[in-house]
C-alpha cells in the first residue's frame, strides 16, 4: 500500500525545502521515498536487523516531531518487536502515534498498525487487559476490512479473559462485517475457533462444539493429509468440547487427529524446568482450579509465546496459569530432537501445587493500605463480587467524583486503590494510577508497606519487557535500599519476597535459586521480625521448596520445620512412607493404547497413615486430558508402608511423582 510512502513524499519535499540537512554534510544520494521503499522491503526480509537499519536510517533523515518521522516510528515499533525489544517497540508506537494528526484520514493505516503492535505487545506479554484497550483503538481507527476483522479477531482473544460479554459483543460485530463479503475459509476457521474458546469458558459447551466442528471442516475435515498447526489447535478445541460435555471417546478421536502424543521421531517429555504455580500467591489460585495453556517452544528450549486456551475458575486463573509457562525450558538438545511441528501450539493440562501454599504478599500489604485508610476515617469501596469488567466503569465514576472533590485527597487515595485491583485496568492505565496513589500516599504520609501497595505493581507494570531474565530482578532490587523502605522491617521483607517470587517465575536460568536463597535468608536473620511474622515464615516455605527441588532433603526438612508449620509433606519427611506395591503395564489406558497415544502426567497426592494414597490430582498432563486419570488411578493402586500417627490421620501429604506412558517398541 502507498498511503503512508505518498505521505513520506511529500514529506521529503519539505525536508529538502526546510534546509534541515546539517551544514557540512553530504547531500543524500537517496529520496526519501527510496528509503521508505528499501526499509519496507526489508520488513519482509528474515534479516530483522537490517530492516531496523533501515527505518532508523530514514527516521534520522525526518524531522523531530514531524508526521513523517511519525510514520517511521510506527513502522518501526514491528521490527523492534520482532528483535525482542518490547520496551523500545511500545515507545516507538507511542511516540509515532503522537506525531499522527488525528483528523488525517490518510494516516488511518498507520493507526491501526501503531495501535496492533501494541496489542500483539500486550499479548504477548500477559497483559490482556492493555491488549484489549489497544485492540479497541485498532479496530476503532481501521479503514479497510480485513484491518477491521484482524483487530476485531486479537480483540476477542483478549476479551475472553478478561470480558466475555464484550467477547461476545466484538463477534456479532464482526458477523456484521463477513456478511458483507466473502471471506476465505482460514480466515472464517480463526473466527470460528475464537467463538469456540469463548463459549467453552463460558459454559456453552454445545455451542463449543458446534463451532469447533465447523472451524474442523472449513480447514478441510478430519479426512485431509495435510494438517497444519491451526488445524491441530481447533482439532484439539473440539477435544476440549467433548470431553466437557462427557464424551471422552469422541474427545480422544478429536485428540488422536491433532497429532500430540503420536510422533514418529523424538519425544516430548517433560522440560528440565516445568514446575505448577503454587496454590494461592498473587492470584489466589485454588486446588481444583484447572487450566489448558498453548505455548511453542524456541530452538533454545525457551517457551516463544504462552496463552491460555480454557480455565474452570475465570480469565485471571488462565492468565497465571500461562505466566508460570513462560518461565518453563527445555535443553536445546532435546528441542532439537523435535520435528518442528510438535513445537508449536503445545498444550497441556495445569493444576496448581499444594505442596508449598502460600498467601499473596500483595495480599498483606493491601490490608496494610486499608487498615490506615480507615484509621483516617476514610472508607473503602468493597471488592466487587460479580464480574470484574462489570465494576469498572462505576469505579472510575467514583475516582471521578472524588478527584473534582480533592484531587489529593485519602478519598481519591481509595478510589485509585479500589481501580488498580481491578485486573481489566490495561497495564500502562495501571501505571500511571500507581505513580499517581503513590504520590497521594507520601504527601498524607503513609506507613511504607501501605505505599508499597502502590510503589511495588507501579515499577513492574512501567516495564514490558519484565518478563526478560534479570529485568524483574533489577526493577525492584534498589527498592530495598531506598530509606523509606530499608528502615521497615514488613516493607523490606516484602520486598524481598516479591523479587524472589518473581525472579522464580520469570528467570529461567539455573543460579536463580543461589540469589533467592540469599534474599529470603535476609527475611529470615532479620531481628527486626517476630519469629511468627508471616513474611518470615513466607521466606522459610521458599528456603524449603528451593532446597526440596535442590535435592537438600534434610536442609528442607530443617527449614521447614523452623516455619513452626507441621512438616506434613512427603518429599520432606525424615522417613517418608516407601512404596510397597504398583499396579503394572495394565495401568495404561486402553483408549489411548488404541488411538496410538504417547505422554505423561504428574501427580500430586496424599498418602494416608494405612499407606493408601488420597487427595490424587493431576498437576501436568501431555496430551490434556488424555492420561489425567489414568495416573490418577494409577496411584489409588499403589500401596504405601503404613506411616504410624497418634491421631491415625495423614501419614504425609503433597507427593509429587510423574508418570511417563510408552507405546511398545
Amino acid at each position: 500500500m502507498r498511503i503512508n510512502g505518498r505521505a513520506l513524499v511529500g514529506a521529503g519535499m519539505m525536508l529538502a525545502a526546510g534546509g534541515l540537512v546539517p551544514a557540512g554534510a553530504q547531500t543524500p544520494t537517496t529520496t526519501l521515498q527510496q528509503d521508505f521503499d528499501a526499509a519496507a522491503a526489508l520488513d519482509a526480509a528474515p534479516d530483522r536487523a537490517a530492516s531496523l537499519a533501515a527505518w532508523e536510517k530514514l527516521e534520522a533523515r525526518t524531522k523531530s516531531g514531524s508526521r513523517s518521522r511519525g510514520i517511521v516510528l510506527v513502522r518501526k515499533a514491528p521490527t523492534l518487536f520482532a528483535l525482542n525489544r518490547a520496551d523500545d517497540s511500545v515507545k516507538a508506537a507511542r511516540a509515532g502515534l503522537a506525531l499522527l494528526p488525528a483528523d488525517d484520514a490518510s494516516l488511518a493505516e498507520d493507526r491501526t498498525r501503531a495501535f496492533l503492535i501494541l496489542g500483539q505487545v500486550a499479548i504477548d506479554t500477559l497483559d490482556y487487559a492493555g491488549a484489549v484497550t489497544a485492540l479497541q483503538q485498532a479496530e476503532a481507527s481501521a479503514i479497510s476490512t480485513p484491518d477491521k476483522l484482524g483487530a476485531m479477531l486479537s480483540l476477542v482473544g483478549a476479551q475472553i479473559f478478561i470480558d466475555p460479554p464484550a467477547a461476545a459483543a466484538t463477534l456479532e460485530r464482526s458477523d456484521a462485517v463477513v456478511a458483507t463479503m466473502k471471506l476465505d475459509k482460514s480466515a472464517a476457521a480463526r473466527f470460528a475457533r475464537a467463538r469456540t474458546i469463548l463459549k467453552l469458558n463460558t459454559g456453552d459447551i454445545g455451542g463449543a462444539r458446534a463451532s469447533a466442528l465447523q472451524a474442523i471442516r472449513l480447514l478441510g475435515g478430519l479426512e485431509t493429509n495435510k494438517i497444519d498447526v491451526m488445524a491441530a489447535s481447533a482439532r484439539s478445541d473440539a477435544a476440549i468440547a467433548f470431553l466437557l460435555g462427557g464424551n471422552a471417546d469422541e474427545a480422544r478421536r478429536y485428540m488422536a487427529y491433532t497429532g500430540a502424543g503420536r510422533m514418529v521421531k523424538g519425544s516430548f517429555d517433560p522440560a528440565a524446568e516445568m514446575r505448577s504455580p503454587d496454590c494461592g500467591g498473587e492470584a489466589g489460585l485454588k486446588p481444583q482450579d484447572v487450566a489448558v495453556v498453548e505455548f511453542d517452544i524456541a530452538s533454545d528450549g525457551t517457551i516463544d509465546r504462552a496463552a491460555p486456551i480454557y480455565a474452570a475458575g475465570g480469565g485471571q486463573v488462565a492468565l497465571e496459569f500461562a505466566r508460570a509457562v513462560k518461565g518453563w525450558s527445555w535443553p536445546a538438545d532435546k528441542v532439537q530432537a523435535i520435528p518442528a511441528f510438535y513445537r508449536y501450539h503445545v498444550r497441556v493440562e495445569m493444576r496448581c501445587s499444594t505442596a508449598f501454599e502460600r498467601p499473596s504478599i500483595s495480599g498483606g500489604l493491601d490490608g496494610v493500605l486499608e487498615q490506615w485508610l480507615t484509621s483516617k476515617g476514610v472508607a473503602v469501596a468493597p471488592a466487587p463480587s460479580g464480574p470484574q469488567a462489570a465494576a469498572v466503569a462505576g469505579q472510575r465514576a467514583d475516582l471521578a467524583a472524588a478527584t473534582a472533590q480533592s484531587p489529593s485527597s485519602l478519598r481519591t487515595l481509595a478510589a485509585i486503590y479500589r481501580l488498580t485491583s481491578n485486573p481489566t485496568v490495561a497495564r500502562e492505565e495501571r501505571a500511571a494510577l500507581y505513580a499517581r496513589g503513590l504520590a497521594i500516599a507520601t504527601a498524607n504520609d503513609a506507613p511504607p508497606s501501605a505505599r508499597l501497595t502502590f510503589d511495588l505493581p507501579g515499577r513492574i507494570d512501567a516495564v514490558t519487557d519484565i518478563w526478560k531474565p534479570g529485568v524483574y530482578q533489577r526493577t525492584l532490587t534498589p527498592m530495598v535500599s531506598e530509606p523509606v523502605y530499608a528502615n521497615d522491617p514488613q516493607a523490606r521483607a516484602a520486598i524481598r519476597l516479591m523479587i524472589v517470587d518473581g525472579t522464580v517465575s520469570r528467570t529461567r536460568k539455573s543460579d536463580k535459586n543461589d540469589t533467592s536463597i540469599v534474599l529470603l535468608r535476609q527475611v529470615v536473620d532479620d531481628m527486626a521480625l517476630q519469629p511468627n511474622d508471616p513474611l518470615r515464615v513466607g521466606a522459610l516455605i521458599r528456603i524449603a521448596s528451593i532446597e526440596e527441588r535442590n535435592g537438600q532433603i534434610d536442609a528442607a526438612r530443617a527449614t521447614f520445620a523452623a516455619s513452626g508449620l507441621t512438616p506434613s509433606q512427603c518429599a520432606i519427611m525424615d522417613a517418608p512412607p516407601k512404596m510397597v506395591s504398583m499396579p503394572g503395564s495394565e495401568a495404561f489406558p486402553m483408549e489411548a493404547q488404541r488411538w496410538g497415544f504417547e505422554g505423561w502426567t504428574q501427580v500430586q497426592f496424599d498418602v494416608g497413615a494405612d499407606g493408601t494414597v488420597i487427595n490424587e490430582r493431576a498437576l501436568l498432563s501431555y496430551p490434556p486430558f488424555i492420561f489425567s486419570e489414568a495416573g490418577k488411578k494409577f496411584f489409588t493402586r499403589v500401596k504405601f508402608a503404613k506411616t504410624y500417627r497418634p491421631d491415625g490421620g495423614l501419614g504425609c501429604g503433597a507427593t509429587i511423582n510423574r508418570l511417563s506412558f510408552k507405546l511398545p517398541g
